[in-house]
């Protein structure tokens, strides 16, 4: 989505709205950096203290992260999830391991009920981008892949509710598989995910939400 330009004026609500639509779209998704304070500028035809007004105030709302030296980056896809993020980010990681699983296995016995040929496509996909994200040895690439192909089985459980959920607590799950990862991408941590899409393909509940809990027990046992 192509940024339009705005009229000029003292307030920034208008550059909120366009900054904010920006990532509620998915066109900057979470973990990207935005562009400069000076191409926003450019882009949007208004003042720079209207442009840093507003970016300020999207990152008190918890959208985005503001890094001195290295720029602006998206943190959240709504005000809720901002929130959570900051609700929970010293929670016990155990205790989102369990949330996790309260989730994930829910959402692939439903997937495996009513996934249709198209949510089996982009599962499909989303594995394959899991599984070389791995290959690449670059952790936080992994994490985002790992993270957008569980978003893909809750959204092939077709459960509006289960999936704002989901992504209003995306950068807490995201901040649990990090610290599942690690800073390395080492061989005796990698969790297969090929069961899961399995038995959601099959259209086998038990098996899907079987599969989704032993990857969290895995990574949760490999902690220990």
């Amino acid at each position: 989505m192509a940024l339009s330009t705005t009229r000029r004026t003292p307030l920034s609500d208008q550059v909120i709205a366009q900054l904010r639509a920006q990532i509620t779209s998915g066109e900057w998704p979470v973990g990207s950096r935005i562009p400069t304070e000076a191409e926003l500028v450019d882009q949007l035809g208004v003042a720079r203290n209207t442009v840093r007004e507003a970016v300020r105030a999207l990152a008190h709302n918890g959208l985005l992260d503001i890094r001195q030296g290295s720029g602006t980056y998206v943190l959240a896809t709504s005000e809720l999830a901002g929130v959570m993020h900051r609700r929970f980010a010293d929670a016990d990681q155990d205790q989102v391991a369990e949330l996790r699983s309260t989730l994930e296995t829910s959402a692939a016995g439903f997937a495996a009920l009513r996934r249709t040929p198209r949510d089996l496509e982009l599962l499909d996909a989303a594995l394959a981008r899991r599984d070389a994200a791995w290959h690449s040895g670059v952790p936080e690439d992994f994490i985002q892949a790992d993270a957008a192909f569980h978003q893909a089985v809750v959204a092939a459980a077709h459960n509006d509710v289960l999936a704002a959920v989901y992504a209003d607590l995306g950068e807490v799950l995201r901040a649990h598989l990090r610290h599942d990862v690690g800073p390395d991408l080492l061989p005796h941590r990698w969790v297969p995910h090929a069961g899961i899409l399995g038995a959601i393909r099959a259209g086998d509940p038990e098996k899907a939400a079987e599969e989704a809990g032993r990857a969290i027990g895995f990574c949760k046992t490999e902690n220990l």
